[in-house]
């Protein structure tokens, strides 16, 4: 008997203390995350998602960004990286993203790790099974849930403090108003539908919003060939081709729109659309939206991820006023420099009688062609020129040696 009552002494005193120091512990956070403990979300059995009780998200205060202990440190890397004033700009700016599959919701992942303070996001579709190889946070248990409300779920536990607005919406000219009102800071178009993304883009243009736009990420494989270029300069890409024409023939858009694409050529095609039967159907016949894609692209799921985190890496970068020289877009492979380079020693054989003044390798031709003169000519630099005919005419250019120099370093001067 005076066992059990010792051990019910010793389990009501190691109650006793944990409550203490638990109030204790809850003194000493700020009041600020003391309250959001307490409101977040109570997770209940039964249907996927459901709550009883939902954390309310409000946008970082910029004043607020050092005097809030939580926030401020788990943004240290960024305030350590852009200086805390920038940062703060990043902290006030708005965000629209349209299109919250793979590209989408890793390009809005990212922009809420990165702290920007309001979010709304828009997609029409439910998370499927088969996307979870390419979303940013989805799990199975999110399959069936709209995109735009499952990726507010997890931001919410991700960083609390940015304002997440969800919108369950197809764009179009109906849902303008509602999705690019309240003057947003920049605009990402993920849609791979042609018709709504170029309405999109048109809008955007009109209203002077700042845009972003992903090409086609799937059916391709290799992440060192994306870049960001003007939609004019984007190659080998049939989304980004259909997209300029439309926006030329019905708007008169010629370009001036920033746009993530890749280089690499499609590596597989659009699979056969097969019905119910098994036999090949026709795919229109099927379309619950009218005008979007049934048939299926393969996609590896690494590219569109980085397709987006490259879209928010350089929204951030805009934001925080941080500026950076993307890598010009010169789509040469190897063996067009190896040319470029036997014709520089042919045309000095040819002149001198010897090719020993010419001190550069291929790697240095490489260099010239594409940081120095950006894959154009050196006679007209005009980015009018910038299209299908330069990329024909580039291996009929030709690099030569400035004698100007001095004798025992000579360069290579131009591109003829």
């Amino acid at each position: 008997m005076v066992e059990r009552l010792k051990c019910i002494a010793l389990v009501g005193a190691g109650a006793f203390l944990g409550s203490v120091s638990s109030i204790f512990l809850l003194k000493l956070l700020p009041r600020r995350f003391t309250n959001r403990l307490l409101k977040r979300p109570i997770e209940i059995n039964g249907p996927k998602g459901c709550f009883i009780a939902q954390a309310e998200s409000h946008g970082l205060d910029s004043p607020e960004l050092m005097t809030d202990e939580i926030a401020s440190e788990q943004l240290t890397r960024n305030i350590q990286f852009f200086g805390l004033e920038s940062q703060q700009k990043v902290c006030k700016s708005y965000v629209v993203i349209i299109g919250l599959g793979g590209v989408g919701s890793h390009a809005a992942c990212m922009l809420l790790r990165s702290g920007v303070g309001r979010l709304l996001l828009v997609d029409f579709d439910q998370v499927s099974l088969s996307s979870l190889n390419r979303h940013a946070v989805a799990t199975r248990e999110d399959v069936g849930i709209p995109k735009a409300q499952c990726l507010k779920k997890h931001f919410l536990s991700i960083f609390p403090e940015c304002q997440i607005d969800a919108k369950v919406l197809l764009y179009d000219a109906s849902s303008e108003e509602e999705i690019l009102s309240g003057h947003p800071n920049f605009v990402l178009d993920c849609i791979d539908n042609i018709d709504t993304k170029v309405s999109l883009l048109a809008a955007c243009v009109r209203r002077g919003l700042k845009v972003l736009s992903a090409t086609g990420a799937g059916a391709r494989a290799d992440p060192t060939r994306i870049r960001v270029a003007d939609l004019r300069e984007s190659t080998n890409d049939p989304l980004s081709r259909a997209v300029r024409y439309r926006l030329r023939k019905d708007y008169g858009i010629e370009g001036g729109i920033p746009v993530v694409f890749s280089l690499e050529k499609p590596k597989v095609k659009l699979l056969p659309f097969k019905g119910p039967s098994g036999e090949e159907d026709n795919p229109s016949d099927y379309q619950i939206v009218p005008g979007f894609r049934v048939r299926i692209i393969p996609v590896l799921g690494t590219i569109p991820a980085i397709f987006g985190q490259v879209m928010a890496s350089y929204v951030v970068t805009q934001l925080a006023g941080f500026q950076v020289q993307t890598e010009p877009v010169v789509n040469l492979d190897m063996e067009h420099y190896q040319k470029l380079h036997r014709r520089l020693i042919e045309h000095e054989e040819m002149l001198y009688g010897t090719a020993l003044e010419v001190q550069v390798d291929v790697g240095e031709v490489m260099y010239v062609v594409k940081e120095l003169w950006h894959g154009r000519s050196a006679r007209d630099q005009s980015t009018k020129d910038v299209g299908r005919a330069m990329w024909r005419s580039v291996n009929d250019l030709m690099l030569v040696r400035f004698a100007g120099l001095c004798k025992f370093a000579p360069k290579l001067r131009s591109l003829f």
